[in-house]
Order: structure tokens, then C-alpha cells, then sequence
């Protein structure tokens, strides 16, 4: 999947900060080290004694903060970051968060990790009531809802309004005096806290983040919590009773760093246990050695060839300097990027049997050339085993799948995937492999593998149903 010609993306990389003098550069590290996460847009916005000042823009953070001269007006002792790949909003400047937003007696820095599933419903709710709204994004909703509160207290209005969104979401709201920083009722995307040998707290999409500025973990976020951090430190309250964590599997599948941990899990160890399992559930393919599409791929290949004996070899390589192929604009360019990202390796190859090990197959299409690409570098066999079962439904929750349509394994049997992309043969990860890999049992999202969805869809339900050719469940 990692070069998958696909509408399967990141969601979004949030990082804040509270009470560090660079607070706008320790974000702009963290979000650095966040940056797989998405490369569409990028945006800061630091706090300087109450005064909340950004700067946001298209494009890799690299590029959106290329002068360094733009942290002088971010100056300040807190801070928030974004950087974005759209799962809901197009690729509009007005898309790309933080949002700063300046009321008559406020000003808010907002971000969002996810998708909602009523945006739909509140958003023409809210419209009827007056609401104008500058973006396509869900994120701007809760904004609406929060000054639309009826209570005088800020922290009820939040509660509120978080109880009034659905779906998955992970959220970053700065003030003034404080970030508030929440996770939704089943914990779909993570969200974790550290502290600096300051005092100063940070929050963070992975904890790969916070390792990269210095921060010792103290807790990942758990489903249903508000965070909040100001000058008197943290404290941890909870805006609803009904949580139950499913946190989504392909967190430890793709998108998460393989030195993140999430929940009390390495993720590079999940992908390692996911190969080891693979390799068990599959004992009799014959072949010479095990090969890793890079990058995500590498840790579950691995650990196929530690499980099956296979000698582990490089048989392809990776151009470290072409973006990934996901944020081309055609499918022509998209798959350009990929003769342009790999390259196998002829000497490692040439006249042997090779496992392939792929995290996942989404269109297929990726697949295909890649398995054309060993072919050509002269292996003999190339036998395709995928570190997770087939993917076959969409998700509502923050990964941009729409509709069974794009996927492959919805509409194709393994047997015939295997003859499309043109491999010997073709395995998939079970759904139970998958779970025994993580280690989390049914606290993971797995509705992309079975249908079955942990919460109802409310906006999506009635469209999706029809596109999906299956009935779809519920927990």
C-alpha cells in the first residue's frame, strides 16, 4: 500500500505545546516528525501573552515555513500545529488549519484530526440558524457549536459541543489562557501527552513527536477525554460516560511510525508480530527470500522471514527524495511516481523466488507494477503476502475511502487479485492475525477488513449503504 495508487491517505498530525519560550519552532519539530501524517498543508499558531497570532499555507511544512524570519511573529510560550492531508474539505488555502478565528471578545486556534459523520446534518442546522461558514471543512463546525453554547462557562460549551459531533476526531483548540485538547468516544485516531524537563506540556498526534522535542510520554489521551493544559499545569476530565476504544487498526497497519507507540504498543513491533503471524497462517509457499515494499512494509517482512527461515534481502529500493505518490493529481502521474520511487534490485533478485511482503492492497493497481517491477529485475516467482486481510469496506472516520468501488478485494476474489496484479499466488493476514499482531483484541477498529462499524454513520449511512453492495453492521 505504501505506494498504492489510492484515495487511501493519512488523516491529519497535531502538535501544541504549553509553556516553553520557541514554543512556534518546538511545533514546527514536532510536526516535522509528524509529517507523514500529511503533506498537502501545514500551519502554526502561537500564543504571545494572550495574543494568538499564524501562519498556515499549501504544501510540505518545509516549504510553508521556509523563512525562518516568520517564528519571530510567531513568537510566544504556546503554540499549536497542523499538518494536513483532506479527508473532508478540498485543497484550498481556506482548508488548511490551524484555523484562527477573532471574535469581539475571543480569539480561538482550532485543529482536527478525522472525519465526522453528521457534518452534513449540523452544518445545515447551523447555516439555518446564521452560521457562515469560511471552508469546506468539518473542523469549522465545532467552532459554530462551541459559541452557539448556552452556557456561561467556556469548558461546558466544549463538552457540549463534543457530545454534538460524531465520528472519529482528535481535537486542538487554543485560547488565550489555555489548549484544550480532545478525543472522541471510541478513540479512532491517537493522541498522546508529554512533558519537557521545563515543566512545559505537549500533546501530540504520535509519540514519535514527542521524542523528537525532547518530551518524556506521560499518557496517550483516552476515548472521551478533554485534556486541559494552561500556566497551572494539566488536568484530565471527560465529557462523556459512553467510551469504548477502538482505536483504527491501520494506525499500526500504515499510517503511524514505526517508533510510535500507541496504547501501550510499539508500532514497528505490531508490524513485526503482523509478519510473524503472516508467515504462520502461510508455512508452504516455496521460495529463496523475503522482500519489503518500502517504507511501512519493512517491519512485517521482517519478521515473515525470521517466522519462515527466509533469508531477508533488499530487492527494492527506495528513491527517499520523490513525495509519496497519493498527492499526484492524476492516476497517469500517480503511477509515474512509482517507476520513479522503486527500484529492484537485479543482483538480489535475478533467478530467485521472492516473497513479497506489502502492508495492504487497495486498488491493486500499485501492486501490479510492482510485482511487473521484480519480474523485469529477473526474479523467477514472486509470491505476494499482505501484512493485513483484504481491505473491502470503506471507513467513515477519517481515512479517505468512499466507496467499495475503489477497492479491489469488494469486488475481486484473492484468486482473482492474484491473476490482476500478476503474482504466483497471493495471501492475505487473517482478521485474528491482524488482532493477535496488535495485541489490543476488539479494541481496534477493524470495520475495513468485516463491515462492521463501532458506531452508526448518521450522514453517510443511507448513501453508503447503497454503495456498498453488502449490508453493513453495527455494534
Amino acid at each position: 500500500m505504501t505506494y498504492e495508487v489510492k484515495s487511501l491517505n493519512e488523516e491529519c498530525g497535531l502538535f501544541g505545546i504549553w509553556g516553553h519560550p520557541d514554543a512556534a519552532k518546538l511545533t514546527y519539530f514536532g510536526l516535522h516528525a509528524l509529517q507523514h501524517r500529511g503533506q498537502e498543508g501545514a500551519g502554526i499558531i502561537a500564543n504571545n501573552d494572550g495574543q494568538l497570532k499564524g501562519h498556515r499555507d499549501l504544501g510540505l511544512l518545509s516549504d510553508v515555513f521556509k523563512d525562518e524570519k516568520q517564528f519571530d511573529r510567531l513568537a510566544g510560550k504556546a503554540a499549536i500545529g497542523h499538518v494536513r492531508y483532506a479527508t473532508a474539505g478540498s485543497a484550498s488555502i481556506d482548508n488548511v488549519q490551524p484555523f484562527l478565528f477573532n471574535f469581539h471578545d475571543a480569539q480561538f486556534g482550532l485543529c482536527h484530526n478525522g472525519n465526522l459523520t453528521n457534518t452534513r446534518t449540523l452544518k445545515r442546522d447551523l447555516e439555518s440558524k446564521g452560521a457562515i461558514f469560511h471552508s469546506n471543512s468539518d473542523t469549522e463546525i465545532l467552532m459554530h457549536l462551541i459559541r452557539r453554547g448556552y452556557s456561561v462557562g467556556l469548558l461546558d460549551n466544549v463538552k457540549s459541543a463534543l457530545n454534538t459531533v460524531k465520528g472519529g476526531f482528535a481535537y486542538l483548540l487554543m485560547t488565550e489562557d489555555k489548549i484544550i485538547a480532545a478525543l472522541d468516544p471510541n478513540g479512532f485516531r491517537p493522541l498522546a501527552i508529554g512533558r519537557l524537563v521545563n515543566g512545559a506540556y505537549v500533546i501530540a498526534s504520535e509519540t514519535c513527536a514527542l521524542d523528537v522535542v525532547g518530551a518524556t510520554f506521560v499518557q496517550d489521551v483516552l476515548p472521551g477525554q478533554i485534556v486541559i493544559i494552561d500556566d497551572a499545569g494539566i488536568h484530565i476530565d471527560s465529557y462523556t460516560t459512553e467510551a469504548d476504544l477502538k482505536i483504527c487498526s491501520m494506525e499500526f497497519i500504515y499510517f503511524a511510525r514505526p517508533d510510535s507507540n500507541i496504547y501501550g504498543v510499539n508500532v514497528h513491533t505490531a508490524r513485526k508480530n503482523m509478519g510473524r503471524i503472516l508467515a504462520k497462517e502461510n508455512p508452504n509457499i516455496e521460495a529463496d527470500i523475503v522482500v519489503g515494499v518500502p517504507n511501512s512494509s519493512l517491519s512485517a517482512a521482517s519478521g515473515f522471514a525470521e517466522e519462515s527461515g527466509l533469508p531477508y534481502e533488499m530487492g527494492l529500493v527506495k528513491n527517499q527524495y520523490i513525495q509519496r505518490t497519493f498527492i499526484q493529481p492524476t492516476q497517469e502521474l500517480r503511477e509515474q511516481g512509482v517507476r520513479m520511487k522503486l527500484s529492484g534490485v537485479r543482483s538480489v533478485v535475478a533467478g530467485k523466488r521472492v516473497v513479497m511482503v506489502d502492508d495492504s492492497i487497495v486498488r491493486g493497481t500499485t501492486s501490479k507494477r510492482i510485482v511487473a517491477l521484480l519480474k523485469a529485475a529477473g526474479a523467477a516467482e514472486v509470491h505476494v503476502v499482505i501484512a493485513s486481510p483484504p481491505l473491502a469496506y470503506p471507513c467513515f472516520y477519517g481515512i479517505d475511502i468512499q466507496t467499495r468501488q475503489e477497492l479491489i478485494a469488494a469486488n475481486h476474489s484473492v484468486s482473482e487479485i492474484n491473476d490482476i496484479i500478476g503474482s504466483d499466488s497471493l495471501h492475505f493476514l487473517s482478521i485474528d492475525g491482524l488482532k493477535a499482531g496488535i495485541g489490543l483484541g476488539d479494541q481496534i477498529c477493524t470495520s475495513y477488513f468485516d463491515g462492521i462499524y463501532p458506531t452508526p454513520l448518521y450522514d453517510y449511512e443511507a448513501d453508503y449503504n447503497l454503495g456498498l453492495k453488502a449490508k453493513v453492521s453495527f455494534y
